[in-house]
């Protein structure tokens, strides 16, 4: 039996899971076109923010409307751990942030190269424990996949990141709520809070991180991206400051007020007027009361 065929059964040969032709109906193409699709990107290189380069692949627009479709229609409807809390709906750099307000120690650590570390044999995986045949799992995972991890740039990397990795959330959860603290993951970043600060415990919870985290096939970046920062010292989570409310870092309220200030007198200044609107808006959002469930 050749690829082609195998592809085009309707069950597996297990004769489990959703199949292909399903697939196909979902994303409103027939088998055959889908089949022979070739998924393509435009790669290049945007600065980061602490130095470097980061590599980006942007889907082609064929791939992306595939993309976008398998976002809402397959992967919409799935549930994150509730520790996520980037790129999932209602969640936030705000949300993230507000969770750790006013805690005696807060650690931050990064993970390394998040999305190409998620590799397409835990995507394929991951869509045959969703329900999907295998053929059907494989051209799922050719779409959402490339060199043999999750591209930077696809739309549909972020959400499948996040559900592939809901045992790594739960694993450090559970340890965080051993240790008395509060655990919370913005793609790559990952935050601890903790109510006692207690140096020792904090040192060897560290190391138990990087343990799971390299259990589930990834590494920590050294010591240079980690952070642990106390009630005496500015504590900023996804660039919110925390220390007893949630805040834009001082240096940036300093800025857009010196902004403001120029836009008001009919000075140059380095951003618009509707950009300078947006940071308002955004500021408010920050200072809006919390609404209590």
């Amino acid at each position: 039996m050749g690829l082609l065929d195998l592809f085009k059964k309707r069950k597996s040969p297990q004769g489990q899971g959703l199949d292909t032709g399903e697939l196909a109906r979902r994303l409103g193409v027939d088998l055959d076109t889908l089949i022979s699709f070739q998924p393509r990107y435009t790669e290049f290189n945007i600065p980061k923010r602490g130095g470097g380069q980061r590599r980006i692949l942007a889907p082609e627009r064929p791939l992306k409307s595939f993309q976008r479709v398998i976002l809402r229609r397959v992967l919409a409807l799935l549930v994150s751990h509730p520790a996520a809390n980037g790129f999932e709906r209602g969640k936030s750099i705000i949300t993230n942030a507000r969770l750790h307000i006013g805690k005696p120690v807060v650690v931050r650590m990064d993970i390394r190269d998040f999305f190409t570390s998620t590799t397409d044999k835990r995507a394929e995986h991951f869509f045959r424990r969703i329900g999907w045949d295998k053929p059907a799992a494989k051209l799922l995972t050719k779409l959402c996949t490339y060199e043999g991890g999750l591209p930077q740039g696809a739309p549909t990397s972020p959400r499948l990141a996040n559900l592939v990795n809901y045992r790594l959330d739960t694993r450090l959860d559970r340890l965080a709520a051993k240790a008395g603290a509060m655990y919370s993951r913005y793609a790559d970043d990952l935050t601890f809070s903790f109510d006692r600060d207690e140096p020792g415990r904090i040192r060897s919870f560290i190391r138990l991180v990087r343990r799971i985290v390299s259990d589930e096939g990834y590494h920590v970046h050294k010591r240079r991206k980690m952070s642990v920062r106390r009630r005496h010292q500015q504590q900023c989570v996804t660039g919110l400051v925390v220390n007893e409310r949630i805040n834009l870092p001082r240096a940036t309220r300093r800025r857009l007020r010196a902004i403001a200030h120029n836009l008001a007198n009919g000075r140059s200044a380095t951003l618009t007027e509707t950009q300078m609107q947006g940071w308002r808006a955004f500021r408010q959002s920050i200072e809006a009361p919390v609404e209590v469930e």
